[in-house]
């Protein structure tokens, strides 16, 4: 087969690449196959794709730095922003916290105020419940709750749970519950219920209590000034009875006449109505005091207490003449030297024998009535001594005219003998007053 067969039926040859490489006397030559070619293609390519993303990351690298400084500027901001929000929170706390500190010191110093008006109150009615209690009348007045009161040095004491734990929070600058820091998140929680209101409620319910100490001590005034004006009517309605002279103006309205007082008319510095209460109380106990003290320095008692009475008062049959004849007192049967006392205090006007009395003592109570003992056996006063309703005048007997041993005990009024069975009876209405 001849070449141009060869090429016709085969095709032409394809010639091979050859790179020659020579260097001095020394030649090299270097046939370059296809996929040589395709691997130098692709190494190009893969260095100009690179070359290509570092032009692109060298161009766009600027425009990724601004945009990431400003989205760092944008958060940088926001957290600025919540910072400058949280501290204008924090501000209005601790305004309001200082706005509800002076808030909580001027109620308590207006408890304060109300505490030591009541204490002051108390210490003024201190006397006048004494002198209710000795005149009969009893005290149930409360005493105020003074727990909240000043103490010797001027410091106020101990107050409520409550108060005190709202005054050491507000002492301490606490964080109020309405704000709760949360580093991770600077984020804070809605408002709750503010110690201003808890301290309102605190201070009402004190306030409230306080006012109902008040208002009981104002209720006790005026039933204890009624119940004055009560017992010195039903006194004065008995020493009437009796035509004794009753007080027409209270002791402590009365200015002697060798005291030494004056100065012009001032008006009070302020109208009290609890003051006012307290002085009508007061004129009502003085007025109480008066018939009361009268009233007690007469014969109202029973000489014996439990005796029997072996003959009473009035027309009689007369044990020696066996006729008519006025008795002027009571018998008592009492044991021979048995101690008599008086029904009284009073002043021994008389004391020794008495024509058909015996030994017979006499005690001048004022208010033209005396009383008489009489049949003693012995006598253990003597005239101008001043005895006691617990004094001991003489001891029974039976000396003068007498059938036996016991006590002639008499009543008189303006030197007229009167039965004392009036006075005993009265006596019993006013065992109430003058025990």
């Amino acid at each position: 087969m001849t070449h141009a067969q060869q090429t016709r039926v085969f095709g032409k040859q394809k010639q091979e690449h050859i790179l020659i490489l020579a260097s001095g006397d020394k030649v090299r030559h270097l046939t370059i196959k296809p996929w040589m070619a395709a691997l130098s293609v692709c190494i190009v390519g893969v260095f100009a794709i690179g070359y290509l993303l570092a032009t692109s990351y060298l161009v766009l690298r600027d425009d990724l730095i601004g945009a990431t400084m400003a989205r760092q500027a944008r958060m940088q901001h926001d957290y600025e922003d919540r910072i400058a929000a949280l501290r204008a929170q924090v501000d209005r706390v601790t305004s309001r916290q200082l706005l509800d500190q002076q808030v909580v010191e001027d109620k308590v110093d207006k408890l304060m105020e109300q505490q030591q008006a009541l204490t002051s109150r108390r210490g003024k009615l201190g006397e006048l419940l004494d002198r209710a209690e000795n005149s009969g009348l009893s005290e149930k007045t409360e005493a105020p709750a003074s727990a909240y009161a000043p103490d010797a040095k001027g410091k106020r004491a101990e107050l409520p749970a409550a108060m005190q734990a709202i005054e050491n929070q507000l002492a301490n600058n606490a964080a109020p519950a309405d704000v709760t820091p949360d580093n991770t998140t600077l984020s804070y929680v809605p408002a709750r219920e503010t110690m201003g209101d808890r301290a309102d409620r605190v201070f009402s319910k004190v306030t409230l209590s306080l006012k109902g100490i008040e208002q009981r001590q104002r209720d006790r005034v005026t039933q204890l000034t009624a119940d004055a004006s009560d017992a010195s009517d039903a006194i004065s309605r008995v020493l009437t009875r009796f035509q004794i002279p009753v007080p027409a103006e209270t002791a402590s309205a009365k200015v002697s006449d060798d005291s030494a007082v004056g100065g012009p008319f001032v008006e009070p510095e302020k109208d009290d109505d609890f003051d006012n209460s307290l002085v009508q109380l007061d004129s009502a106990l003085t007025r109480l005091e008066t018939v009361r003290g009268t009233a007690a320095s007469l014969p109202f008692r029973n000489p014996a207490i439990g005796k029997e009475v072996t003959s009473s008062f009035g027309n009689r049959r007369d044990p020696f003449l066996g006729r008519l004849a006025l008795h002027s007192g009571i018998d008592f049967r009492f044991a021979p030297g048995e101690r008599v006392r008086p029904t009284a205090p009073g002043k021994v006007v008389t004391a020794g024998w008495t024509g058909g009395y015996g030994n017979m003592v006499e005690v001048d109570h004022g208010n033209g009535i005396s009383t008489r003992y009489g049949h003693m056996s012995e006598i253990l006063v003597k005239v101008g001594d001043t005895v006691g309703r617990q004094d001991v005048v003489g001891l029974a007997g039976s000396t003068g005219r007498s059938t036996g041993t016991h006590l002639h005990y008499e009543v008189r009024q303006d030197g007229h003998a009167v039965d004392p069975v009036y006075f005993m009876s009265a006596g019993v209405k006013l065992a109430g007053y003058l025990n």
